[in-house]
Formats: structure tokens, sequence, C-alpha cells
């Protein structure tokens, strides 16, 4: 049983699925959605049965598979899994079946006109897809293979985001969504030719210092690893800085950092709500990911020398889209400049290089991506009912639809950090690990903790309390379709806020394994001490 190939089997099923899906006859469209959604679960099943085989503080990489893929480059097809990538893995797994449910009737909120035959077939074929190149992204020991992949992820979603946005007959609007699925890619194709010259770079550098197995050069991520942190990678600072740069880029691109961040919410808004979440919640944390496992494993010496730039930026990020949230008016682009403020916590806790930071950002990935496929998805569900994201448009929707309401509620306390829900955990981790190293961009962080109050509480205010406007009158409550969708994603959000444990247990030796590797400790608390406390003193 240890020799069966669980990472292969957990990302070839979601791939597999599409294909079946495509293979189901034109007309029979449930059919299709039931097949992606089997799939999807499947794909879970798997992802749960690794977890629960996995050893947390055992050996950091687990699962490994390793054969060969192009040896003349140094090349194979490695997959393991350590306790970061493990609990993405569950989360992108864990979403995607609900994001399936979610968007059961998307591919009919689409233009109607010239409606392709298969609509739906390809629509949950893409989304499988999707799936399947971030699990293997996310399990994937080889750079090259990883890079392969992150690119590869660009295709299906862009035809996600460019052929399956929301229905209008505006040919406006309808051009505004080529314009953003063709911005989403361009901005990533660029990110990744950039770390495609970083990957070449490092090859050279590997084949020059003889790192590979053969004496040559080695895309192993192990082995790069273990040369890069013992020294044995002879190249130049500055080489190594720019391929640090390079990978950087790219991830940045990806996650997505300020001021490289303008694609993020032209794309969520014109792409369905599930797809969004799909792009939000699980493909950008890929860059996040890249971050931790790449930029910091591979290049330790650099990422030391660029935190502070890189903690900056993602200050700036914080405050930046809490700001911009606040003075939206449409309800999605809303929440998108939300998830700008949220990743700029998650790279401000990577680059903190604290246990505390570290772990924080980790399990914020997780719980970003509940707490945002949560408050997405709901207020999708309410926009197809009304027929606009205009904010203004909405008054007292809790009197008409009351279970959509107080969903939306616990989504945005939950998206403000509210205690005793899940992001609150990871955002004050990665406050006190930021602290303890840089206290000035933790202070500063923390103002977008009030700017995130005033956004959410205003926004639900505006769309959920006092009389019913109209037009909102014949609004109906979250059917049972919505309410599978919903509650797993409510449910999760109290359990992880008032019991974080099972999570960290996964993240917390990785994160230790993480750091142990680059060679940092965290910095040991000070604080003013008593004139009699110092002198040994004191009154007893």
């Amino acid at each position: 049983m240890n020799d069966y190939p669980w990472l292969t089997t957990l990302w070839v099923l979601p791939l597999v699925g599409a294909v079946v899906v495509m293979a189901v006859p034109a007309r029979a469209r449930t059919l299709a959605r039931g097949v992606a959604l089997v799939f999807a679960v499947a794909a879970l099943v798997v992802g749960v049965v690794i977890a629960a085989r996995f050893e947390p503080g055992a050996e950091q990489f687990q699962f490994v598979e390793s054969r060969e893929w192009i040896p003349a480059f140094g090349a194979g097809y490695t997959l393991g899994i350590d306790g970061i990538a493990l609990v993405l893995v569950l989360l992108t797994a864990a979403l995607v079946p609900l994001l399936l449910l979610a968007g059961w009737n998307d591919e009919r909120q689409s233009d109607a006109e010239e409606r392709p035959t298969r609509r739906a077939h390809l629509y949950v074929a893409l989304t499988l897809v999707v799936e399947s190149v971030v699990l293997i992204s996310f399990v994937s020991l080889d750079i090259l293979l990883f890079y392969v992949f992150f690119e590869a992820m660009l295709i299906p979603m862009y035809f996600l985001i460019g052929g399956f946005g929301p229905r209008t007959a505006d040919a406006a609007l309808r051009a505004q969504r080529s314009r953003a699925a063709v911005k989403f890619l361009l901005y990533n194709l660029f990110g990744g030719l950039v770390m495609l010259a970083a990957v070449i770079g490092l090859y050279v550098v590997t084949a020059r210092d003889e790192i590979g197995q053969g004496g040559g050069g080695t895309f192993d991520l192990r082995a790069v690893m273990t040369a890069a942190n013992s020294g044995q990678l002879g190249a130049a600072p500055a080489v190594l800085n720019a391929l640090f740069l390079g990978f950087l880029f790219a991830f940045a691109v990806k996650a997505p950092l300020w001021p490289l961040h303008t694609w993020l919410p032209d794309a969520a808004v014109s792409a369905t709500p599930a797809s969004a979440v799909l792009m939000m919640a699980v493909v950008d944390k890929v860059g996040t990911f890249g971050m931790l496992r790449y930029c910091l494993l591979l290049f330790p010496a650099a990422s030391d020398t660029y935190a502070p730039l890189v903690i900056t930026l993602a200050v700036i990020g914080i405050v930046y889209g809490a700001l911009l949230a606040i003075g939206q008016t449409d309800v999605m682009r809303l929440i998108a400049y939300t998830s700008i403020s949220h990743f700029g916590f998650i790279i401000l806790g990577i680059f903190a290089m604290t246990s505390q930071g570290q772990t924080g950002a980790t399990l914020y990935m997780v719980n970003h991506g509940i707490s945002t496929a949560a408050l997405f998805l709901i207020a999708g569900f309410l926009v197809s009912r009304r027929g606009t994201r205009v904010i203004a448009e909405y008054g007292g929707v809790q009197k008409v639809a009351p279970v959509l309401a107080g969903a939306f509620f616990v989504a945005g306390l939950a998206t403000l950090s509210l205690p005793g829900l899940a992001p609150f955990v990871s955002e004050f981790l990665v406050l006190v690990g930021t602290f303890t190293r840089y206290r000035a961009a933790a202070v500063v962080a923390t103002v977008a903790l009030v700017l995130a109050a005033l956004y959410i509480l205003w926004l639900y205010q505006r769309m959920m309390t006092g009389p019913v406007r109209e037009g909102n009158e014949k609004l109906y409550d979250l059917v049972p379709r919505e309410l599978a969708v919903v509650v797993p994603l409510i449910a999760a959000l109290i359990f992880l806020g008032v019991y974080p444990k099972p999570v960290l247990d996964f993240i917390d030796p990785a994160v230790h394994q993480t750091l142990t590797t680059i060679g940092k400790t965290d910095p040991k608390p000070s604080a003013p001490t008593l004139p009699e406390a110092r002198s040994g003193g004191g009154h007893r």
C-alpha cells in the first residue's frame, strides 16, 4: 500500500473526469455535471486518505514518487508533499465540489446567443482541469515540472473568465469580459516568462556546479535546496538575487502583490462567481505557496536581502486593498479588493520569516479560501436573483431572505477577522510573527483591521438592512442546492475559528523544517523592564 502512487492518483482523477465529461452525450447536461461532481469528490477522498496517512514531524516530504521524465536535462517526474502543501491540497479538493454545486447552472447565465451545444460539459471540464493542474503544482518536487503546470493553469482559467461570464445583452460588457480575460492572461504569461528565464538560469548554475546526480544540472527541488543552503551553489550573490527576483515576480503577479494586482478585480467581476472563487481561493494560492516553497528554500540569502522590500509592498497592498474596497459601488468588485488586502497579510507573514508569521500565513491561505468562497458565492447567489451588482440597488434583503442575509453576515464577519471565526487566528499569528521582527510593518498592517470592519459592516448595512427597496420584494431565500454549498463553508469558518489545531498540526512541523533549512530562528522577545528587574532586586 505504501508504494501506491497516491499523489499521481490525486491529480490525475480530475483530469480523467474532464475527459469523461466531454464524452457524455451533448443533451445529457445534468449527467455531465453529475459526473464532474463524482470525480471531484473522488479527488477529495484521495486527499483525505493522504492526510490520514501523513505523519507530521516525520520526513519533510512524504509520499514521494520519482520517475524519469527528461533525463538529458536532469528533470524528473518527482512528486512529494509536506504539511504546507497538504493543507492547500485539502483546501483545493474540498472547494471544487462546492464550486461545481454553486455553479450548477452557470453556463445558462452566460450569453444565450450562439451557445455551444456542449457548453455545460465544457464549463465543468475546465473546472476539473484547473483543479488537476493546481494539485500537481502543490505536490511537484521538480522545478521544471512545477513551471510547466504553473503556466498550464492559465489556459483553462482564461476560457472560464472570457467564455462563461454572467449573462448580458450589453455588447460593451461582453467586450469588457474579453478584455479582462486577456489582461489576466497577459499579466500572468509575462510573469511566467520572467520565471522561465530564472528557471533556465538556475539550471545553468546547477550544471556548472555539477549538483545533479550525474554530475550535471538538475531541476530536483530537494537537490537544489540542499546545495543552496549548504553553500554549494557557487554563483555570485548578484546572480542568485536576480534568479530570486525572477521567481518572486511570477509569484507576485499570481498572488497578486501590489502593484501587480490590477488584473484581479476585472477578472473577478467578469467571471461567474464560482470561477472567480476558483481563481482567488485556489489558483492564486499557487503564487503564495511558490514564495514559501521556491523563493525561500532555493534562495535563502536573497530572500533575507529583499524581505524588507517585499514586506513594504505587502503592507501597502494591505492598506490599499482595504481603502479601495471602501469606495466600491459594485459588491463583487468590493470583495475582490478585499482579497488584495488579504494576500498582503499572507505575503507579510511569509517574509517575516518567523514561525508564527509563516504558520499564520499558511493557515491564512486556507482560511482566506474558505471565507472568500463563502462571501463571494453568497453575493453571487444574491446578484443572480436581482440581476445587478450595484450595492445601491439593494436594501432590506434580510426581511425577504433572512437565511441568505445571515450567512452573508457571518461570511462578512469572517472576512474582517472577527474572533471566533477562522481568519482571526491566522491574522493574529501573522501580526504577532511580524511584530517580533518588523514592528512598524505590523503596526501599519493593523490599521487594515479597522478598515475591514468599515467596508464589511457598511456593505451589510446598505444591502441587507433598512426598508425593502423597490425591486427586492420578490427575492427568495437560499434553496437546498445553495444551502449545500454555504453550510459547509460557514461550519468550517466556525470550527477552525474555535479549534484550528487539526490544521496547525500539519503546518507547524513543516514551517519549522522550512525555517531550519534556511537557517532562520525566531527573534527573542524583548520588552522594557523595570529597574528592579534589571538590578535583580525589588520588594517581595
